[in-house]
């Protein structure tokens, strides 16, 4: 898969992509990400690429010109089809799902902005999606972009180690994932849980799907009104209230 990314700080994202498994992901030849700089494009000698925004108001806004050329370069630079990503507050939420759905895809653009924002007319002529990684402002796209390469280059084939560990994480069957431990067995503060220990695999299957459901009837339970629960389910979460109210829980 391949991933270039529009920015004014191209460095930031080549060294945000380096490391861990995305930077591994590049070294097995999985991913391949690259940086296009919209000052290289800009037409003066000052390589302005922001300008006041039309109507008065605080703050600059990207101009057209150099994001466009840009742009140009980038959809020219591989053959492959590119999907163009703005990472911005107003865009959909991101989404594990969504994520899947984009690692799946050959190609895609991340455009990061800057100040008050890219010139509207350019987002409605050169992006394809629009996407938020939360309710918040950021000074600029670069860290959403960098949100979205590692969720997305993570799940590229042979990225992780053991495959299964994408399949476990949260969000990915619905629910948040389950508490896990390491060695010791036995520290200051706490057991490993007994299940954990006894070589029942079974057991131990249905101990961490029931703590999933119930960390996500805690902690965010509209994801389970938004999923349909088996009877193996309803029952595991059933068992997990009451144990939590026995312990005092709220």
């Amino acid at each position: 898969m391949r991933i270039d990314v529009v920015t004014l700080f191209p460095d930031f994202m080549r060294q945000c992509a380096a490391v861990g498994v995305v930077g591994r992901a590049q070294q097995r030849e999985l991913l391949q990400v690259e940086t296009w700089n919209p000052r290289d494009y800009a037409t003066d000698n000052y390589r302005t690429v922001d300008g006041r925004t039309c109507g008065g108001g605080p703050g600059m806004v990207m101009l057209i010109q150099p994001l466009r050329d840009a742009l140009k370069a980038m959809r020219e630079a591989a053959p492959e089809p590119v999907h163009v990503i703005y990472l911005s507050p107003q865009g959909a939420r991101l989404t594990q799902g969504r994520v899947e759905a984009l690692a799946k895809l050959p190609r895609i653009a991340l455009l990061c902005g800057r100040y008050e924002g890219v010139d509207e007319r350019l987002l409605a002529h050169e992006v394809d999606e629009e996407l938020s990684i939360g309710d918040y402002v950021l000074s600029g796209g670069e860290l959403g972009a960098a949100v979205v390469i590692d969720a997305v280059g993570r799940l590229q084939d042979g990225a992780l180690n053991d495959a299964q560990s994408a399949e476990q994480d949260s969000f990915s069957n619905g629910l948040l994932d389950c508490p896990h431990y390491a060695k010791p067995v036995s520290d200051a503060y706490g057991e490993v849980p007994a299940v954990l220990l006894s070589g029942d695999h079974a057991a131990i299957r249905r101990w961490r799907l029931k703590q999933a459901l119930g960390r996500t009837w805690l902690r965010r339970p509209e994801l389970l009104a938004q999923r349909a629960l088996d009877a193996e389910s309803r029952a595991l979460l059933e068992e997990f209230r009451r144990e939590h109210f026995a312990a005092g829980g709220h």
